[in-house]
């Protein structure tokens, strides 16, 4: 009955506007950069282009994808994606799996965990035990010391928690062990929770730059995102492969703006797949009775 009350149907129209107004301010500078990225060098050197392209032109996208060290980039942050998920989500469903069992000393191993995210060893500590391990211009420099995530493995724990005891007490009944539990039972009713923490692992490592500039020394080993960050801020078009003779017809803003659009594009492409398991697999398991 609430519902149509005159004071649900305001909060209910200021709230969608409020949400769209955010919304749009979230798209804008992406359209943006879309829009420089499309235009000709003269009009993104003069500041000329806002939301659509001024002299609409894909040069940049051509010398973008004609540069071996972008495309390099590229590839290795799409393998440190793909190996350092499959990697964090096997880590977190085990622990989660475990620490959500009934067993003695779950309450020492519990806490455990939890005190690695107020206490680490911090930059320092990390970088010599990468470095005292050769991993050194490795992928598994990227991969392995974020491999296990705290955070992810409670709200697992939490959602295997949730589920009822019953199931797994009927599987038992019939002769189920802990792993075949753990993938006809608790694997399949956790698909919202690990799609959701997949997201959140893929969007890290797609991210993540900074740990590449500590750990790479060589910048052919650059993953994409310490590549954009060292060509962004340094504001050096040298490692572009952009021959002199094309800086007439391109811009350093234009072929910024499309490598920018070429690294975000995998996460704006597969989040749609995986939004709709997001808000559920985020509540469900956060509230227990």
């Amino acid at each position: 009955m609430y519902r149509n009350t005159m004071g649900y149907r305001w909060f209910s129209s200021i709230n969608t506007m409020l949400l769209a107004l955010i919304a749009v301010l979230c798209i804008l500078p992406l359209v943006h950069v879309a829009a420089v990225s499309f235009s000709s060098s003269s009009a993104a050197t003069a500041n000329q282009v806002y939301f659509w392209p001024v002299g609409f032109s894909a040069e940049a996208y051509a010398r973008t994808l004609d540069n071996p060290l972008f495309l390099r980039s590229l590839l290795l942050s799409a393998e440190r994606t793909l190996a350092g998920t499959a990697l964090s989500m096997a880590l977190t469903v085990s622990a989660a799996f475990v620490l959500s069992r009934a067993f003695a000393g779950r309450a020492f191993y519990s806490w455990f965990f939890v005190l690695t995210m107020l206490f680490n060893g911090g930059l320092i500590p990390t970088y010599l035990v990468v470095t005292k391990l050769e991993l050194t211009n490795t992928l598994w420099a990227l991969i392995l010391p974020s491999a296990v995530n705290v955070y992810n493995t409670i709200l697992m724990m939490q959602f295997f928690r949730a589920i009822p005891k019953e199931l797994e007490e009927a599987a038992y009944i019939d002769g189920a062990g802990y792993m075949r539990s753990l993938t006809k039972i608790y694997l399949p009713l956790s698909l919202p929770s690990l799609a959701t923490l997949s997201l959140f692992a893929m969007v890290w490592h797609w991210n993540s730059w900074f740990d590449g500039l500590i750990y790479m020394t060589d910048y052919r080993e650059y993953p994409l995102a310490t590549f954009l960050q060292t060509i962004i801020q340094s504001g050096d078009m040298r490692n572009t492969n952009i021959d002199p003779s094309q800086l007439q017809i391109l811009s350093e803003r234009t072929v910024r703006s499309s490598q920018i659009l070429i690294g975000a594009l995998p996460i704006l492409l597969v989040y749609p797949f995986l939004q709709r398991f997001f808000v559920h697999g985020l509540t469900m398991g956060a509230v227990k009775e």
